[in-house]
């Protein structure tokens, strides 16, 4: 489990800002039809951040209700407070998800030491596996090596999200964590490298988008067929770039948008719509890759 192309899902809204359900039961079939190995609900991508406690559980809920078994959910349950992410941890204990998904706590900049009292206390909170998940470009604390090392001894702790870009980061954790401890790429833009150097898979932004292509990838990839996959990764490249020319989740949104997966684009605040260049630039691309009419 956890290997494969698991995408980062955004999590549509309507103008006013309530959670558009139809049009995320429409993106959940959307990743079935096409490949997709997993489904993140309410990650990073997903906004976490600004959605409150009771419409993050409800929006992981509907996801696993939508997904009916067909396909594994992991949830978003990563807070720069332990205790609040202990507690979306024990509300989601029972909601039917694989898995969770926990970030390095932003903005508090944690010691190594405090990252390991910290994950070690989330693990502690539910017989689900953990995945951990490193995006110091977002943070700003960076989880080391030797960190995720101790923390892959703990029972429930099965994998790293390692979003640093940094290729040689993987090649230091590999030999430090056990051979089932999932390495998983976070950064697009990297992620066929990644698993060419034996990574397991990826949790995707660009998944988003262009789900079948990224699943294709990663199957390439753990069959070793290496050559495919950076033969599919050249063909979406522009892709990885272009859906991060502004903060994420800014562009994934407007391009699904733009491909009539969803009603609108909205987004929380802080978070608001892309300027007209980007809009631009993101339009172009999709149409070079046939997704939207142009």
């Amino acid at each position: 489990m956890f290997t494969g192309s698991y995408v980062a899902l955004v999590t549509p809204m309507m103008d006013n800002g309530d959670i558009d359900y139809p049009a995320l039961e429409k993106l959940v079939q959307f990743h079935i039809d096409h490949g997709t190995h997993g489904i993140v609900s309410v990650g990073t991508t997903g906004e976490s951040t600004t959605l409150p406690f009771d419409e993050h559980v409800q929006v992981v809920k509907q996801t696993v209700k939508m997904a009916q078994g067909r396909i594994p959910v992991v949830a978003g349950s990563g807070a720069n407070s332990t205790a609040e992410a202990i507690f979306l941890t024990e509300q989601l204990a029972d909601a039917g998800v694989d898995g969770f998904l926990s970030v390095v706590p932003y903005y508090n900049k944690p010691q190594q030491r405090g990252m390991i009292a910290h994950f070690t206390a989330i693990a502690d909170a539910s017989d689900l596996p953990i995945i951990l998940y490193n995006v110091p470009g977002r943070t700003v604390a960076d989880m080391l090596p030797e960190t995720v090392a101790e923390l892959a001894t703990h029972n429930n702790i099965v994998g790293l999200k390692d979003a640093t870009g940094d290729i040689a980061r993987l090649k230091q954790t590999q030999p430090l964590v056990p051979d089932n401890f999932v390495m998983l790429s976070g950064d697009d833009a990297t992620s066929c490298e990644f698993l060419c150097e034996g990574g397991h898979g990826v949790i995707s932004v660009t998944a988003n988008v262009v789900p079948e292509a990224m699943a294709k990838m990663c199957d390439a990839a753990l069959q070793g067929d290496f050559a495919t996959c950076k033969e599919i990764d050249n063909t979406i490249n522009e892709l990885h770039t272009g859906l991060f020319i502004e903060p994420n989740p800014v562009m994934p949104k407007w391009a699904l948008y733009k491909m009539g997966m969803m009603r609108t684009a909205h987004l929380r605040l802080p978070m608001v719509a892309p300027e007209l260049a980007s809009k631009n630039q993101i339009e172009a691309i999709l149409k070079k890759y046939a997704l939207i009419a142009g």
